[in-house]
């Protein structure tokens, strides 16, 4: 089995007056990141784990955290750890 990074982008959407509890369970999550959020309640988020179900099972703290209305998953990405050390050439498309 290859070592992967699991990389997935979502949106999670609070009750406004829970905002503050969930952001603070968000920042706890191992390799998460806000990205924004906005007055209704919404968060763009990501997740970075080694393998899907890890994805899933933080996916699955969220969905149940009070205050939470939904969590929709956006985007989700697996690249071989090996090839994040691979030195991509840069090609100038200008001339």
């Amino acid at each position: 089995m290859t070592d992967e990074l699991h990389i997935t982008s979502l949106v999670v959407h609070a009750l406004p007056e829970r905002c503050a509890q969930v952001r603070d369970v968000i920042t706890t999550l191992a390799d998460a990141q806000i990205h924004g959020t906005d007055a209704n309640g919404k968060f763009v988020v990501t997740l970075e784990a080694p393998t899907s179900g890890a994805i899933l099972d933080q996916v699955s703290q969220l969905q149940q955290t009070p205050g939470v209305i939904g969590v929709a998953m956006v985007y989700q990405h697996v690249e071989p750890l090996e090839s994040l050390n691979t030195e991509i050439p840069h090609v100038d498309h200008t001339t």
